[in-house]
């Protein structure tokens, strides 16, 4: 029996060692590129309010129906930009082009732009020509960034990093199951055994 104490404990060890070898931190590229997105979800999602507002002092005011109208296109495609920073699979399934940063950096410049677009410089929308000008270059800036990553494939550097923390961590879960199910059949012969 001793000796099935001494086989128990020094096996125990490497069992302990390998599955923290295999659990490590998160990695730093993936946080950044998730912090990264995260702040780009949220400046679309300012560009949806900028122009949410823009439409209804356009359609209260019955003064300029076209610029309205234009708002309403724009946050619908800023609502695009916001769902494809996601990166939820149906969007990516039928919209490949964003799957690629370049192609997502385009759609977010182009969001500027209709955000910025047609501004009215009357004296009494200057809090809003603000918040217009803010979110506009904001977006304007995290496009440039997905399009210069893009053209230096930092997006399919991303994407393979992300398929190997999947890996790894399947690969973690199968370990813990094949360890707990070691455990179960060592309980089992110990019990046969007495």
């Amino acid at each position: 029996m001793a000796r099935n104490e001494g086989g128990g404990s020094g096996e125990s060890a490497p069992r302990l060692s390998s599955s923290s070898r295999l659990r490590t931190g998160p990695d730093p590229f993936l946080v950044a590129c998730r912090c990264f997105s995260f702040v780009t979800a949220l400046t679309a999602i300012l560009c949806i309010a900028v122009n949410v507002l823009s439409a209804v002092r356009s359609f209260r005011d019955g003064s300029d129906v076209f610029d309205g109208i234009f708002r309403c296109y724009a946050v619908v495609i800023a609502f695009i930009v916001v769902v494809a920073e996601t990166e939820w699979g149906f969007i990516t399934k039928f919209w490949k082009v964003l799957e690629y940063w370049a192609g997502r950096g385009m759609l977010q410049i182009f969001v500027a732009v209709m955000t910025r677009a047609f501004p009215d410089y009357s004296a009494s929308q200057k809090d809003l020509i603000l918040l217009q000008n803010i979110a506009s270059y904001m977006l304007l800036a995290c496009g440039v960034v997905y399009v210069v990553s893009g053209i230096l494939c930092i997006g399919f550097l991303k994407r393979a990093r992300q398929q190997k923390e999947i890996t790894r961590e399947q690969a973690v879960k199968d370990l813990e199951e094949l360890e707990r199910r070691r455990e179960e059949l060592e309980q089992l012969l110990v019990a046969e055994r007495v």
